[in-house]
């Protein structure tokens, strides 16, 4: 690519001159840290993209998904990492999945519920992080059950003794874990599929650039070496189309 069609990148992503990454630190498998000192998959991600522009990088973190959409949404930032949903879709503009991570529940040890399917039903009530990738999905495709959404989907599963805490894999068989009280449902109900994005008043070119250096830095291996060094596991780097 051409220096002066990467001028141009630079000032059709980053207008500012300074490259807004919009980082979720409530998803641990993404993004750990602190707002002032970030780490992980999407933090080393957002740095590759604003070198390769020439540009620098500036991390606004928040505490849910739903808070990082709105950022991106409204303007206030450039790039975001967050899971590719039809309801996010009108306004964002996703490259290919560079992670995918396991929407999974959790019940009590003795509830009836045995698989994914048994647990949309009528009377049952699931606790989801309001805005979350899975929030979305089970608003969308649940039948029966009904979604009780909070700032937290176990802590809303525990206070308001709901039948189902909903959430990502990883943090939520780490809740379960030392709780003989409760149990995972197997398998995961859904495949939540990461990926950066944009918003839609950006070109096309620059919508190109960013599918293309994702699709290279996840066939690389950067993305799982990215992951490896945050302590995550190297394999949920998604497939290489």
């Amino acid at each position: 690519m051409e220096i002066t069609d990467i001028a141009a990148l630079a000032r059709d992503l980053a207008p500012t001159g300074v490259l807004r990454a919009s980082v979720n630190l409530g998803n641990p498998v993404l993004a750990q840290g602190t707002p002032d000192a970030p780490g992980g998959v999407t933090v080393d991600l957002a740095g590759e993209v604003a070198r390769r522009l020439g540009l620098p990088v500036e991390f606004q973190c928040f505490d849910a998904a739903r808070k990082s959409y709105e950022a991106m949404a409204s303007g206030r930032a450039d790039l975001c990492f967050l899971a590719v949903e039809p309801a996010r879709e009108a306004e964002i503009a996703f490259t290919a999945p560079y992670v995918h991570i396991e929407g999974m529940y959790a019940v009590p040890a003795g509830s009836a519920l045995r698989t994914p399917q048994d647990v949309d039903s009528a009377g049952v009530r699931i606790g989801v992080k309001q805005g979350s990738a899975y929030d979305l999905f089970l608003t969308r495709t649940l039948r029966h059950a009904t979604v009780v959404r909070g700032s937290d989907g176990v802590d809303a599963f525990h206070a308001e003794k709901l039948e189902v805490a909903a959430g990502i894999r990883q943090p939520l068989t780490a809740h379960v874990a030392g709780r003989p009280e409760l149990r995972l449902v197997e398998p995961a109900f859904m495949t939540i599929r990461q990926a950066v994005g944009t918003t839609r008043e950006r070109s096309p070119e620059t919508v190109r650039f960013l599918s293309e250096t994702v699709a290279e830095l996840t066939a690389s291996g950067f993305v799982a070496d990215a992951l490896g060094r945050s302590g995550q596991d190297p394999a949920l780097a998604a497939p290489v189309a």
